[in-house]
């Protein structure tokens, strides 16, 4: 690499101590170097892919009536068939359509009510800072699952009504987390000479600030996605869900209501279980390996079994 002095930088700083940039977003490089993300990401991706392609790929109709009642797992069905008789699988892909789209829509929601609140909060301070934080202090305060249940009950079961819900309540952490880099942010020289040049707030906040903390704007949202799909899967199978809409939920209420368990129908359960644990796993290795590599210091949390070593005894004649 040229050691050749680069204009602008002080006197004895080379070429060689200058990082240079990395082709792609800061997403696509997370996956690109760390194979848990890549493992995360590709599940997720499957999933979105099914849901997306469920008309086509579903065996059989949504509605459509394939056999017995509990039906069990045979080469034609291979998850077997629920209380009504319809193929599992038809079921499953077409309950990832709902599930998948109240999660990512509600975390949508309370990536971009979190994020203003969070950037305004930390980029004014003062006032504004303490009442937006005193706003986030109490709706943390507010158990999510018990208030979830009491306004989805008044607003009634619509899909609508339950990202307005769920996208409601999963802003706060999102907030504190920008407000904390956002005052850390605003107090750098480039931000405080565009503002001495004569830049304006939204200036300021859309050009030096909010790429600053979309990396971790964006770590958070996708750990959000995790809570958001479980949060549906909870209101769905507690029948505040939308009754005209199957998720991976109401598969659930539904087995348990028609009695699956006392007939040992494991499998009107068990899949849309799995089904609703592989994206939330998949989100939760995504976003911490993007919270590994925005803050190094939270891989010492990490101990593998391949980089812990034993210290060897020091001989007695070497003390």
């Amino acid at each position: 690499m040229s050691t050749a002095p680069i204009l602008g930088l002080e006197p004895g700083v080379t070429a060689d101590v200058v990082p240079a940039r990395r082709k792609g977003g800061f997403v696509w490089q997370v996956i690109r170097e760390r194979p848990v993300a890549a493992v995360g990401a590709s599940v997720v991706l499957a999933f979105v892919l099914i849901a997306v392609l469920a008309p086509v790929l579903a065996p059989y109709g949504l509605h459509e009536r394939v056999g017995p009642v509990y039906g069990r797992p045979s080469r034609q069905h291979l998850l077997g068939l629920d209380d009504g008789g319809i193929d599992m699988i038809t079921l499953l892909m077409y309950g990832a359509r709902t599930s998948l789209l109240v999660g990512f829509a509600a975390t949508l929601v309370a990536g971009v009510i979190g994020g203003g609140i969070g950037i305004l909060a930390g980029y004014f301070g003062g006032a504004v800072d303490a009442v937006l934080m005193r706003v986030t202090d109490y709706f943390l305060v507010i158990p999510d699952v018990p208030f979830m249940i009491v306004v989805a009950a008044l607003w009634g079961p619509s899909l609508t009504h339950i990202i307005l819900v769920i996208g409601l309540l999963l802003w706060t952490t999102t907030a504190r987390i920008v407000r904390s880099q956002v005052k850390s942010i605003r107090e750098r020289v480039y931000v405080k000479r565009a503002g001495a040049m004569g830049a304006g707030h939204a200036r300021i906040v859309l050009r030096h600030i909010l790429p600053q903390v979309a990396p971790i704007l964006v770590a958070n949202v996708v750990l959000t996605i995790a809570v958001a799909i479980f949060d549906e899967t909870a209101l769905s199978f507690l029948g505040l869900g939308d009754p005209s809409k199957i998720s991976w939920g109401k598969i659930i209420e539904n087995a348990f209501q028609r009695t699956a368990l006392s007939s040992g129908a494991w499998w009107a359960i068990v899949p849309a279980g799995i089904c609703v644990a592989l994206p939330i796993l998949g989100c939760t290795l995504v976003g911490q390996a993007m919270e590994d590599a925005l803050n190094p210091r939270l891989r010492v949390s990490h101990l593998g079994a391949r980089k812990f070593r034993v210290r060897a005894m020091v001989a007695k004649g070497e003390l």
